[in-house]
């Protein structure tokens, strides 16, 4: 298994540039990843710790930690890894990062000469992020390394037959920090048994919002106090059900903010035309009277969280095909969020939704519905909103415990 492994990687290396031809998000793939090493040369001979990221929503999980490693060993120089496109061209200019840059692909070459010239003192993979080249060279030279925010599951090549070179290569780990219980057990069934559930370092994350100004001028000129919506990360399914929704059925006193995951012109463009009520984009709100629009596209990135603060009631995309968007930034400022109904490979909201903090729908009467119920039901909305709160605030500590475990390994 481990030589069609290599060989599939071998013809990805080939492939994958033929490929860039034709697809955008391929071509960054690839032109990025020509970048990597000349980057990480200027880590050689450092005290280096590395992070290691698919994509954004990994990415928040290691920000904590990485947040507090600067606090604590501010010598240390600090590299985040990304896989993802999605992840490396939102969070490039991180500024607590020495160097940011895209993860080679997993042959034995670049393995190897990536782990000689990093040489980290300590590796940090997020999630579920496994590499077996990386990590076999990370173990031959007894470097450090941990999972944090771990999930396994059971349809995972380590727990198959067939699947011995992959628990091989989790082998490198020196810990697990894993989310849940399940995640603990199967670990603990191919005898790994330096586990602990930790829970998700994005809890400490959102949590830390609440503490800086989430208040924007714009936004609150746009609600002009007035119940708002704020549908975030949404894409074409989303944007379905909510247009049908604020042509039909929403009230002249209800105000929508829609932030797209897709921002590219035409996109944009046919969003707004598909709405009848008076729209207004963000990158045109200039000398705009904001007060009379009744919906907001804002065609940018990088201000979501805080447009979530304005917020009566959230929808976060994804949910009803794509892969459902972060739930916990909403979550974390006290609101009902609506999401789409596939779901169950987010912990956090199988939890919510069995909790009733998180409503699930699967198509346009039971957005509706839910949309008219929160808006017309003050208490309804304010106790949803709580069960959120008291979630974010039940599950912090993740970092914490990591820290203490970390402070005598760097």
């Amino acid at each position: 298994m481990k030589f069609l492994y290599d060989l599939v990687v071998f013809k990805a290396i080939f492939l994958l540039p033929i490929v860039a031809l034709f697809n955008k998000k391929i071509k960054l793939f690839i032109d990025g990843r020509k970048e990597t090493f000349s980057k990480i040369a200027s880590l050689k001979n450092e005290n280096t710790i590395w992070f290691h990221a698919a994509s954004l929503g990994e990415f928040e999980q290691a920000r904590p930690i990485i947040e507090e490693i600067k606090k604590e060993y501010p010598t240390y120089k600090i590299l985040v890894t990304f896989f993802s496109p999605s992840g490396y061209e939102i969070r490039k200019d991180y500024n607590l990062a020495d160097v940011i840059c895209y993860l080679p692909l997993d042959s034995k070459s670049n393995a190897r000469k990536f782990v000689e010239i990093v040489n980290p003192k300590l590796a940090v993979f997020i999630k579920y992020e496994f590499w077996p080249n990386l990590l076999g060279e990370l173990k031959s030279k007894e470097i450090p390394t941990i999972l944090v925010s771990g999930i396994l599951r059971e349809k995972q090549l380590f727990f198959k037959s067939y699947g011995g070179f992959m628990r091989d290569s989790l082998q490198a780990f020196h810990y697990f920090f894993v989310q849940d219980e399940n995640s603990k057990k199967l670990l603990n069934s191919i005898n790994f048994k330096n586990v602990t559930i930790a829970g998700d370092t994005r809890f400490d994350r959102v949590s830390k919002i609440l503490e800086q100004d989430n208040s924007l001028d714009f936004i609150n000129q746009f609600k002009n106090n007035k119940y708002t919506v704020v549908a975030g990360s949404t894409w074409q399914e989303d944007e379905t059900l909510l247009v049908n929704y604020i042509n039909n059925k929403a009230s002249e006193d209800e105000k929508f903010i829609i932030a797209p995951h897709n921002i590219k012109n035409d996109a944009i463009l046919e969003l707004q035309k598909s709405i009848n009520k008076k729209t207004v984009l963000f990158s045109a709100k200039a000398d705009k009277n904001l007060a009379e629009y009744q919906v907001f596209i804002i065609d940018t990135i990088g201000i979501l969280t805080k447009i979530y603060a304005g917020a009566d009631l959230a929808y976060v995309g994804g949910g009803l095909k794509t892969g459902l968007h972060n739930i916990l930034e909403p979550a974390t400022f006290g609101i009902p969020v609506i999401i789409g109904d596939k779901f169950d490979k987010f912990k956090e909201a199988v939890d919510l939704v069995k909790i009733g903090g998180c409503i699930s729908i699967k198509n346009q009467e039971e957005f509706t519905s839910n949309f008219i119920s929160l808006k017309n039901d003050e208490n309804f909305r304010k106790l949803t909103g709580v069960i959120n709160k008291r979630y974010i605030q039940d599950h912090l500590g993740a970092t914490k415990l990591i820290m203490n475990y970390l402070k005598d390994k760097i």
